[in-house]
């Protein structure tokens, strides 16, 4: 067991507990690798795997930091989460480094960090194969939900029986008490911080459960917290058929280009016929092999209308000139999260997504025969993507949670920044989370889209500027505001 030397606390209040040994580890900092600037420094503190058993099994995390090069300008730290669940933070310094201006670098050490269980801070596996892996959802069909179903049953059995007891102490609430330690470690009375997507999420968990440690907080294309986790990701399919009507009526306007139809209409009729040409011979184009479920899978594309109507139409060109050569199920299609894009498919990122998506919250159905009926129903209503959004989950079979979820609710001062058009957390979304930071500010990039925004290619001025005023002033605008996207 690793000796945790002790270092003076951050504040007297901090000075009697049990976490008394953790919140005073005094971090070795050594150069992250040889080919990193000498300014990129990394170390592993230990914190425990069960916050109720501090004297118990401990875990390592992975943190890292880039000092401002003006220390008499220096206010804090700022600490970056990119997303997830699964995605790992350690490099985020070192990236952000290239993006934020100088007037936010100059106040603030920049601090990255791998969640509990990603990467190297004690990396959790489920032993998948590769077959196994891949958070997608799957389309509904009678003939395979009971193959969904093994599928599911046989994710949860394995994260439970190979993650050597870690799985169910993955959880965003448990990721909140680590940032807490690591800003004690740092010897700070509070963060700043800045959450992308599922980072948002973890935030505003963050902010419920110790408001007085919070600077300032930049939260980037936002997870409601009442539709944790679930409730994520079936508002991918309600919020993808106006974006649908959208982007027929966008390709519609440019009939002469696309030949997909003159009105949306002919557009949205064009599209279903070619899925159903698809379903009966699959198409090949650039290397995939798109059956018609496949094509239904890719419904992020239809938040970013140039891009679909040129995919579309050159899949419509393909189909009609040329055929297919094998085919694959819609599993291939895109690997997503409720939290964002997915960083990664390999069993590290499945496994702390399933543990986080699924022990975060008890509101996950038990019963495979609700998952079909929900699904059923959802494909009538959301016919893009519907059925795969309710479809089963591993979630269904998953161990008990330790805790229950977290209810956000308090006057946090945050910063909300959101795209209209944003395909992995909605606009609604975002109001969603704003409605409960009562303390936020929201900005709404009209026209944007994409996931995540500020200082993301291609940049939008508007949201970058806002963001860098915030934390250089601290000021949040007097009111929600609304830029328009470049």
């Amino acid at each position: 067991m690793a000796v945790l030397l002790p270092t003076a606390p951050a504040t007297m209040a901090e000075a009697t507990g049990p976490l008394d040994g953790y919140r005073q580890q005094k971090p070795v900092w050594k150069r992250c690798d040889p080919d990193s600037p000498r300014s990129y420094e990394c170390a592993k503190i230990k914190v425990p795997l069960d916050y109720r058993k501090p004297d118990g099994k401990k875990i390592q995390l992975a943190v890292s930091r880039i000092r401002t090069s003006a220390p008499g300008k220096r206010r804090g730290v700022l600490l970056f989460n990119p997303g997830g669940p699964g995605a790992a933070g350690l490099k985020w310094p070192l990236l952000m480094k290239w993006d934020l201006p100088k007037a936010v670098q100059s106040q603030y050490d920049l601090v990255g960090f791998d969640p509990r269980g990603v990467g190297e801070s004690t990396p959790v596996t489920c032993g998948l194969k590769p077959e196994e892996q891949g958070s997608a959802p799957r389309p509904y069909k009678p003939e395979t939900f009971s193959k969904d179903v093994a599928w599911s049953q046989a994710v949860a059995d394995k994260c439970r029986r190979k993650s050597g007891g870690n799985i169910q102490h993955i959880t965003t609430r448990n990721t909140a008490r680590d940032m807490d330690v690591v800003r004690s470690v740092l010897g700070e009375k509070n963060i700043s911080y800045v959450g992308y997507s599922y980072g948002t999420y973890l935030g505003a968990v963050y902010s419920q459960m110790f408001p007085s440690r919070v600077d300032r907080l930049v939260l980037d294309s936002a997870v409601d917290p009442k539709r944790i986790w679930r409730g994520m990701t079936q508002i991918w399919a309600s919020a993808a058929e106006p974006a649908f009507t959208r982007w027929t009526q966008w390709t519609a306007q440019r009939a002469a280009t696309y030949k997909l139809g003159a009105t949306p209409a002919e557009v949205r009729k064009s599209f279903w016929d070619l899925v159903t040409q698809a379903n009966r011979k699959p198409i090949k184009l650039d290397g995939e092999t798109y059956t018609g479920d496949l094509i239904r899978a890719q419904r992020d594309e239809f938040f970013t209308v140039q891009r679909a109507a040129e995919w579309v139409r050159d899949l419509k060109r393909t189909g009609d000139s040329s055929p297919a050569a094998g085919s694959r199920t819609a599993r291939g299609a895109h690997t997503q999260s409720p939290g964002g894009d997915r960083w990664g498919n390999d069993d590290n990122n499945d496994a702390v997504f399933w543990a986080v998506t699924c022990g975060d919250t008890a509101s996950w159905p038990r019963d495979p025969r609700q998952y079909r009926d929900d699904a059923v129903r959802d494909k009538k209503r959301y016919p893009l993507y519907g059925d795969y959004a309710s479809n089963i989950k591993p979630c269904a079979f998953w161990p008990a949670n330790l805790e229950p979820e977290t209810t956000i609710g308090n006057s946090t001062k945050a910063l909300i920044i959101q795209n209209e058009w944003d395909p992995q957390t909605p606009l609604e979304s975002g109001t969603g989370l704003h409605r409960l930071l009562k303390g936020s500010r929201m900005l709404t990039v009209k026209g944007g889209e994409g996931h995540v925004v500020s200082f993301n290619p291609p940049r939008t001025p508007c949201a970058d500027k806002a963001v860098s005023s915030y934390l250089t002033t601290g000021n949040l605008p007097t009111h929600d505001t609304t830029c328009q996207a470049p």
